[in-house]
């Protein structure tokens, strides 16, 4: 990471923490003395994969840099119900207000990389990659995707700013495909790869005639998945094709058994439900 990612971290570390600390710890003030000082372990309370091990420390070590972080487990490891994976030692009171930040984004991020590695095991063996999407938590898509990497997926473009993507909504507005591809090739930056999302087979045709690098198959069947493919293997077997849309763990790999070379998915990032991890004081 670079130091401007370093910052940017951190600045999203700290507002989290000011959200949820404001003036003070009321309850932790009134209740544990300045001195006193505890040792407590993260555990996983089910089966996950683990991510965002780096960030929870950050997190300790923004509320109080004497605190000691202890790491126990490998980072994107699987990790069984019951498992500690890290342990802190320091001011009590230190740990409890650091407690539900760290938590959040370790339960978060480690939920996504679960998720990630789930879809990943049911296209084993398969040459398709699982990607992510732009629809990342707003302030959290570094985090959001770091954990689909660490689960074993792939990254989409990060934003709208390193990749053209030509949905329905800007073809509606420059008039068309061809003529929405004409103006990307015109006004875009070169070395940039053009995508273009297709609904249907006539779409397809008229991405491929309009010269796409990658075309995107959104919500169709895995029968009209099959055909597309067929399509643009036989005319531009350089083209990337993506299926996207309505994808789940039922028919994630029949998808990518039509050949297709990506696979990408949102849910990844907006559905993946957090997974429990807690932090137990173990001793004081």
């Amino acid at each position: 990471m670079t130091d401007n990612i370093y910052t940017r971290i951190d600045a999203v570390i700290i507002n989290a923490l000011k959200e949820d600390i404001g003036s003070g710890d009321v309850t932790t003030s009134s209740l544990i003395a300045e001195d006193n000082v505890s040792e407590a372990v993260l555990v996983a309370k089910e089966d996950l994969v683990l991510a965002g091990l780096q960030f929870a420390k950050r997190v300790f070590q923004l509320v109080d840099k004497s605190l000691r972080f202890k790491t126990l487990k490998k980072e994107g490891s699987r990790v069984p119900a019951g498992s500690a994976v890290a342990k802190i030692r320091g001011k009590t009171k230190s740990l409890l207000v650091a407690e539900r930040t760290a938590l959040n984004l370790l339960q978060r991020l480690s939920g996504i990389a679960t998720l990630t590695a789930d879809y990943v095991k049911a296209v084993k063996g398969l040459a398709v990659k699982i990607t992510d999407t732009r629809k990342t938590a707003p302030g959290l898509r570094y985090f959001d995707r770091y954990a689909v990497r660490t689960g074993g997926g792939n990254n989409h473009r990060f934003g709208l700013f390193d990749g053209v993507l030509i949905k329905d909504n800007h073809i509606a507005a420059a008039g068309g495909i061809g003529k929405a591809v004409k103006l990307a090739r015109s006004n875009a930056h070169h070395l940039l790869k053009l995508e273009v999302e297709v609904k249907n087979i006539p779409e397809l045709k008229e991405a491929l005639t309009a010269g796409a690098d990658v075309i995107m198959l959104d919500n169709m069947s895995v029968g009209k998945i099959k055909k597309a493919v067929s399509i643009i293997q036989s005319k531009d077997p350089d083209v990337i094709i993506e299926a996207s849309g309505n994808i789940n763990l039922e028919n994630v790999r029949r998808i990518a058994e039509t050949g297709v070379d990506m696979v990408s998915i949102g849910a990844l990032t907006h559905s993946a439900p957090a997974v429990d991890i807690s932090l137990e004081i173990t001793c004081a």
